[in-house]
Formats: C-alpha cells, structure tokens, sequence
C-alpha cells in the first residue's frame, strides 16, 4: 500500500494485518481520486472509518488542505500516526480515536469531502450516512465504499446518490446535496 500520487507520492504505508483489516486497493482508490480531483484542492476532508488513513493522506497528497481520520480501533490509531509521520503530514491532519457516531454527532467541524469505508456486512453506512451530512458544507461531496450488493439509501438527509461505480466487488457511491445538484 502507497500512496500514489501528489507530494508523498511512493511513500509506503502500512497497514494491520488479519481478517478484520480491508484496505482499499490501489486500483479503487485511483478511481475513488479521479472521481474527485477537482473537488480536492484547498477543501475540508473527513476519512470516517479511516483503518490506516491511506484514503485523508492521499487526500492531502493531492491538496486537500486537512484531513480529519476518526477510527475506533487503537490498534488503527497507532498506524495511522505511524503513517502520517512518515508521510510528515503532521501538521495537515487530525487524528481522532473515537466511535464514529460519537465523532459525527458533536459537530465541530464542516467538511468538503467525506470517505465512508467502514467494515462490511454490518449497516454501518446506513447508520453512519445521516450523522455525514449534518457535518458537511453545502456543495460537499460523500463517497461511500461498499460490496456491490449493498443497497444503500437514494437519499441522505438533503443528499441524493448521484452516481455508482463497480470496481469487481467493490462499489463507490456517490452523494451530493440535492439543492446544489439542482441550481
């Protein structure tokens, strides 16, 4: 796992191992990022369910100017510091060890763009996807990756799914605000 372009393009990253661990592959990413890459300069980024934080370094690779990375697992935590110090991007990102309904329903900060990716086969986008839309600027844009056959809601709160894109099993789905969609 690396990070594939922008200023710590090439840096490794690690990840945990074991079954409980999925990182997103290389091939989805890069597809995640060219579904963005205009909406990532200078912008807000909230990596939910942030495993190794592959997803908010790679945004701030690319510009994004902060990332936030909210994970519930410790063991997650201590390698998602370890990466953020290698890629020295200190200074641009939050770490955040804490559930992600907890993080989601204080509401301290607004986000641009929101990654949802969290373990499969448990709801946790359903659950998690209204909490993401109170926390995001008008115009934001949430991509949730999920297995294809995961049905997700057409509409979040003033989101609507726009667009969905198959990557093999894995799936990206994309929601923006409904009355920015229309003007």
């Amino acid at each position: 796992m690396r990070i594939i372009t922008g200023s710590a393009r090439g840096k490794k990253l690690t990840t945990l191992e074991g079954e409980q661990v999925r990182p997103t592959s290389d091939r989805v990413k890069e597809a995640l990022f060219n579904i963005v890459q205009f909406d990532l300069e200078g912008r807000n980024v909230l990596d939910l369910f942030a495993g190794s934080g592959q997803i908010g370094l790679e945004a701030i690779s690319r510009g994004a100017d902060h990332a936030v990375l909210v994970d519930a697992s410790k063991e997650s935590i201590e390698v998602i510091r370890s990466n953020v110090r290698h890629c020295g991007f200190g200074d641009f990102v939050e770490i955040v060890f804490m559930d992600f309904s907890t993080y989601l329903i204080r509401k301290g900060k607004k986000f641009d763009l929101a990654f949802l990716d969290p373990p499969y086969g448990q709801g946790l986008l359903q659950k998690a996807l209204p909490l993401v839309v109170e926390v995001m600027n008008s115009g934001g844009t949430i991509l949730c990756e999920h297995p294809v056959g995961e049905e997700l809601p057409q509409e979040a709160g003033g989101f609507a799914a726009v667009k969905s894109y198959r990557y093999g099993k894995i799936a990206l789905t994309m929601y923006r605000r409904k009355d920015v969609m229309e003007s």
